[in-house]
C-alpha cells in the first residue's frame, strides 16, 4: 500500500532581491550602473578604439547622474553609476567613455554605467 503524494507549492517571492548598496555597503550586483565586473573591464581595456574623450558638464553625487560633452561629436551624454562615479566629480574634469562596454573612466578608476 503506498501512501498519496501530497504536492507542495512553492511559496511566492514577495520581494525582490536588492543591491547591498541600497543600503549602504559595496554593490553586489554587476547590473548595469552598478558594480563593475573584471570580464567587462577586460574587454573595455581590449578595444581602445571605442574610448571616446569628454568633460563632466554636472554630476550629482546624491543621485549618481553624471552629463558628460564628448569631444569627438559634441553630444550630450547622460550616465547613471551606482558605485560612486558622481562623488567628488567637478565640472570640467576630463573623463573617459567606453561606448561599447558602459564603462566611464576617471584616470585611472573604472566604473560600470548606465546610460539614461
Amino acid at each position: 500500500m503506498t501512501s498519496p503524494h501530497t504536492h507542495i507549492p512553492p511559496l511566492p517571492v514577495r520581494e525582490r532581491a536588492a543591491c547591498m548598496c541600497d543600503h549602504g555597503d559595496r554593490c553586489s550586483s554587476y547590473a548595469p550602473g552598478h558594480a563593475l565586473h573584471l570580464i567587462q573591464s577586460r574587454l573595455a581595456s581590449a578595444t581602445p578604439s571605442d574610448w571616446a574623450d569628454a568633460i563632466v558638464e554636472t554630476a550629482d553625487a546624491e543621485t549618481g547622474v553624471i552629463a558628460l560633452r564628448t569631444f569627438q561629436d559634441d553630444d550630450t551624454v547622460t550616465v547613471w553609476s551606482r558605485a560612486g562615479a558622481a562623488i567628488g566629480l567637478a565640472p570640467g574634469a576630463p573623463v573617459a567613455l567606453h561606448g561599447r562596454y558602459d564603462v566611464l573612466a576617471i584616470g585611472n578608476v573604472r566604473y560600470n554605467i548606465q546610460r539614461g
